[in-house]
C-alpha cells in the first residue's frame, strides 16, 4: 500500500477515484490533523506528507473471514460515527472496488494477539485489519477517534494523515468495578457504562452485586435474598431518592436484565467479572436469612457505611449456599472469573461464637484470618471445579494469612510501595493492581469549592496517571504476573448515575493508558495534549464528565485602597485561563490570564480555561471581590482540626438552586482558619446543616465535645481550639432543620487584635448528627 509521499501523476489518479469515493487527498501544502488518540497505541509510523479525507456517505467494506460480527463492528461504527462526529456513513453490502473504508479479518495478518489490529491509512483509503472481530473492534474504536480529532466540527468532512498504526493491549485485564450495593443503578446505565468503557478499551467490569446495603442479584433457590435483602430503609438523603423516608430503597436485577446486560457487553468485547463479596459484606445476605450468621438474630439491611460486624458463618450450611449462589452465577455469567470479595471481615462476631471457635479448632486452625482462608478456599475449589477461576481482594494477605492458590488478586492496598501485590506474587499470584490511593474513583478530584462529593484524599487525574502498576523490586518474571489494573467506583456518596459519570470521566483516561499503552508511552504532557479531543468526544457521547483537573482556581490578597491581587492556576497547569470583570461568561476571545491580576473592589471575576484550538477545558468558575472576600470564608477553604484531608458530603437538595457540598472531617465537626482579619468585626454569621450520621466504623473515632445547651452550639476560639472564646452560636434554630440554616451571633474580638487563627467547632456527638460548616462571615 502507498502511504507516503506519491508522485505527482500518481496523486492525480487517486485524487479521481477518492473524490468519486468521498475520500479526499489533501494538498501536499495543506497542515496535516494531529493523530490524537486514547489511550496510546503502542506504535504509530506517520507518513511524512500526505493525507486524505473523509466525508459525507463514505463507503465502508467489510472483507475477510467472520463477515457477520465484524459486519456488526461496522455498524456500530457507523452509528458510533453519525451519533457524535455527525458523518453518515454507510456500511456497502456489495463492496465497490475502492471503498473509503475498509474492515478485514484475516486470521494470519501478523498482529499482536487476538486483540492486536492495523490500521493504515493511505492513498488506498483507511485499511482495518485484525485477526479476530475482538481485534477488528479495538479498530473502529481507534478509527472513531481518528475521525473526530481535535477541534473537529460536526457533520463536516474529517482529513486523517497517512500513516500506520500497530496496537495491541499491554495487559489483559482492564477493567472498572461497579458497586451497585451501596447506590443501584438501572439496568439502561449500566448498559451506558459499558459502551463507554468499551470506547476506552476496557474490557472487564467487575460487578459489585452484593453488599451490607443491599443484595441486588436474583436467586430463584434463595428469593428472599430480591426481596429483602435488596431493600434498606430509606435513611438520610436516600429519601430523596425514594421521595419519602417511609419507602424504603430498593433494587435488583432480574434473570432478564443480568443476560442482557451480559450480552450487551460481550457485543462490545467487555467481560462482566460479578462480585459476590464474602463472608463480609454480607448483612444484606444475612438479613434476608438469619441463620447465614452466627448470631441466630436477624439484622436490618445496613443503612450505614463502612465495616460491618455481620460476617456469614462459616459452617456448611453456608458453604452450601454459597455453592447455590454461585452455581447461580456460573449460569448467568460466563466470565471465566468470579469474584469471591474476601475484604475487610471484621471478626468480632466470629471470635465471639463458641460455635465458629471450636470449628476453628477442629480444622487445626490458628486464627480467624486462617479460618477466612479454609472458608474462602472451599469455594475457590468449588468454581475450579467448575472450570471458573476465583478472584478476590488482597485483605488476607495484608492480615498474614494465606489465600487459595488458584485465586487471582486484586490489590487495593497500595501503601508501602506496593509491599503486598509483590508478595501476592511472590506466592505465585496473578495479581490486578487497583491501588485505593490513586485508582478509587469515588475519592473526590481536587480541592475546588464546587469539587463534588467523595471521601478523601483527593484522587487528582495526574495521581491516576501515575499510578505504579509494577511493584517496585519485582524481577522480569514477576513482572509478568501483573495481569491487570483497575479502577474502584465504590458509591456510598454516588447518589445518581451522574455522579458516577463525574466520578469515572476524564480519570478513565488516565486508566485507559495504564491499561492498554506500553509503559514507554507513558508521558503526562502528552497525554494532555491529547485531552482536549478526549473530552470533546465524551461531550458529543453526552458525558457529564468532571472538568476539576482544569478548572481554574482563585486565589485573592489584599493590596491598597480596598483592591485586590488574584492569582489564577489550575491542577495541571494546561490550557490557557481567559477572564472577564464585566460578568459576562469567558470565551476563547476574552483576555488571556498571564500574570497576577489587581482589581478593584465590587468586581466579579470569571474565568474559564480553553485549549489551543478554544475548546472549553473548564467551565467558567467566579470570583466576587467585595468587602466580604476576605472576612469570610467557604468551609471548603478552612483546614481540618485532626489536620487529615476532610471528606466531601452532600447536603439536603434545596428547593432552588444546586446541591450544597461540605467539606468535613467526620465525627470531629472542627475547622482552622489560620490568619483571619478580625479588626473592627462585631458580628457573624454560620452557614450550617446536620448531617445524618451513618459512617458506621467511623463511630469509635468521633470527637465528642461539652454542650452547654441541649441542642449545641458552635463556638470560634481565637489561637487555638482552647483560646479566649470570642463567640457562641446556638444550634437550636438548626437542630431540627431540614437543609441549611445561617446562624448569626455577637463577636467579642479583644482589643487591638487584627489578625488571629481561628478554631471553629460544634459542641456535642456527632454520632447524633453531624455538623457541616457551609460559611462563616465576619462583618463589623
Amino acid at each position: 500500500m502507498i502511504h507516503g509521499t506519491a508522485s505527482k501523476l500518481l496523486r492525480r489518479m487517486v485524487g479521481v477515484w477518492l473524490a468519486a469515493t468521498s475520500v479526499g487527498v489533501a494538498a501536499p501544502t495543506a497542515a496535516l490533523p494531529a493523530w490524537s488518540l486514547m489511550p496510546q497505541p503502542a506504535q504509530m509510523r506517520p507518513a511524512a506528507s500526505g493525507s486524505l479525507t473523509i466525508a459525507e456517505n463514505a463507503e465502508v467494506a467489510v472483507r475477510g473471514a467472520d463477515l457477520q460480527q465484524v459486519q456488526s463492528i461496522a455498524g456500530r461504527f457507523v452509528q458510533l460515527l453519525a451519533d457524535t462526529g455527525g458523518l453518515h456513513l454507510h456500511v456497502a453490502k456489495v463492496a465497490t472496488a475502492h471503498p473509503a473504508i475498509t474492515f478485514e479479518l484475516d486470521p494470519h495478518v501478523d498482529v499482536v494477539e487476538d486483540a492486536g489490529y492495523r490500521i493504515v491509512v493511505g492513498n488506498q483509503g483507511i485499511h482495518v485489519i485484525a485477526r479476530t472481530p475482538r481485534g477488528a473492534f479495538y479498530g473502529s474504536v481507534t478509527l472513531w477517534q481518528l475521525l473526530t480529532p481535535p477541534g473537529w466540527t460536526r457533520g463536516t468532512p474529517v482529513e486523517v494523515a497517512d500513516g500506520v498504526i500497530d496496537d495491541h493491549p499491554r495487559f489483559a485485564w482492564r477493567a472498572l468495578l461497579l458497586d451497585s450495593g451501596r447506590h443501584f443503578q438501572s439496568a439502561a446505565d449500566v448498559r451506558k457504562l459499558i459502551d463507554w468503557m468499551s470506547l476506552n478499551k476496557l474490557n472487564v467490569l467487575l460487578w459489585h452485586v452484593t453488599e451490607d446495603q443491599g443484595w441486588r442479584l436474583e436467586i430463584p433457590k434463595y428469593p428472599e435474598l430480591a426481596k429483602v435483602g435488596a431493600c434498606r430503609k430509606a435513611v438520610g438523603l436516600d429519601a430523596e431518592l425514594t421521595g419519602s423516608a417511609d419507602k424504603p430503597y430498593c433494587g435488583s436485577y432480574t434473570e432478564a436484565e443480568v443476560r442482557d446486560i451480559v450480552r450487551y457487553a460481550t457485543e462490545r468485547y467487555v467481560d462482566v467479572v460479578p462480585e459476590i463479596d464474602l463472608p463480609g459484606h454480607s448483612q444484606a445476605a444475612i438479613a434476608a436469612y438469619p441463620w447465614l450468621g452466627v448470631t441466630s438474630q436477624r439484622p436490618t439491611v445496613w443503612t450505614d457505611w463502612g465495616v460491618s460486624p455481620w460476617l456469614l458463618n462459616p459452617n456448611e450450611r453456608t458453604l452450601k449456599f454459597v455453592d447455590d449462589v454461585l452455581d447461580e452465577v456460573m449460569r448467568l455469567f460466563p466470565s471465566k472469573y468470579i469474584s469471591l470479595g474476601g475484604d475487610e471481615a471484621d471478626k468480632q462476631q466470629w471470635n465471639a461464637s463458641p460455635e465458629v471457635r471450636a470449628q476453628m479448632h477442629r480444622l487445626g486452625l490458628a486464627n480467624m484470618d486462617q479460618l477466612q482462608g479454609w472458608f474462602t478456599g472451599q469455594l475457590a475449589d468449588h468454581l475450579v471445579k467448575h472450570g471458573r477461576t476465583p478472584v478476590g481482594w488482597d485483605d488476607e494477605l495484608v492480615a498474614g494469612a494465606t489465600l487459595p492458590a488458584s485465586q487471582v488478586v486484586m490489590s487495593w492496598h497500595g501503601n508501602d510501595d506496593e509491599r503486598v501485590a509483590l508478595q501476592a506474587i511472590r506466592q505465585g499470584h496473578d495479581v490486578v493492581m487497583t491501588p485505593q490511593e490513586s485508582l478509587y474513583f469515588d475519592h473526590y478530584q481536587s480541592g475546588l469549592p464546587d469539587e463534588w462529593p467523595g471521601p478523601s484524599p483527593a484522587a487528582t487525574l495526574r495521581q491516576a496517571y501515575d499510578t505504579v502498576v509494577i511493584p517496585n523490586g519485582a524481577s522480569a518474571t514477576e513482572a509478568r504476573h501483573i495481569v491487570g489494573v483497575q479502577a474502584g467506583l465504590w458509591t456510598e456518596q454516588m447518589l445518581t448515575f451522574a455522579h458516577d459519570q463525574h466520578a469515572v470521566f476524564p480519570r478513565i483516561a488516565a486508566l485507559s493508558e495504564l491499561a492498554w499503552s506500553p509503559a514507554s508511552a507513558h508521558d503526562w504532557n502528552d497525554f494532555l495534549q491529547r485531552m482536549p479531543a478526549e473530552l470533546a468526544r465524551y461531550r458529543a457521547l453526552g458525558i457529564g464528565y468532571a472538568d476539576s483537573a482544569f478548572a481554574p482556581a482563585f486565589q485573592a490578597t489584599p493590596t491598597t485602597n480596598g483592591a485586590f491581587q488574584v492569582t489564577l492556576s489550575n491542577q495541571t497547569g494546561f490550557g490557557t485561563i481567559r477572564y472577564t470583570t464585566d460578568d459576562s461568561a469567558p470565551t476563547s476571545r476574552s483576555a488571556q490570564y498571564t500574570r497576577p491580576l489587581t482589581l478593584r473592589g465590587k468586581t466579579t471575576l470569571r474565568a474559564a480555561t480553553f485549549a489551543a484550538d478554544g475548546f472549553e477545558l473548564a467551565a467558567p468558575r467566579t470570583q466576587v471581590l467585595d468587602g466580604t472576600t476576605l472576612s469570610s470564608r467557604d468551609g471548603s477553604a478552612l483546614a481540618t482540626c485532626s489536620n487529615q484531608p476532610a471528606s466531601r458530603l452532600d447536603g439536603r437538595r434545596p428547593a432552588q438552586g444546586p446541591r450544597p457540598i461540605y467539606s468535613v472531617d467526620i465525627g470531629n465537626a472542627c475547622w482552622l482558619w489560620p490568619q483571619a482579619p478580625l479588626q473592627g468585626i462585631t458580628h457573624v454569621v454560620l452557614t450550617v446543616e446536620r448531617v445524618t450520621w451513618r459512617f458506621g466504623d467511623e463511630a469509635s473515632d468521633a470527637m465528642v465535645r461539652h454542650k452547654a445547651s441541649p441542642a449545641g452550639e458552635f463556638e470560634i476560639h481565637a489561637d487555638a481550639c482552647t483560646g479566649p472564646l470570642l463567640a457562641t452560636v446556638p444550634l437550636a434554630p438548626a437542630a431540627q432543620a431540614q437543609g441549611q440554616t445561617r446562624l448569626d451571633a455577637n463577636v467579642a474580638v479583644p482589643v487591638g487584635a487584627g489578625v488571629r487563627n481561628l478554631c471553629v467547632f460544634a459542641t456535642g456527638d456527632p454520632r447524633d448528627g453531624q455538623w457541616a460548616l457551609a460559611r462563616i462571615a465576619f462583618s463589623k
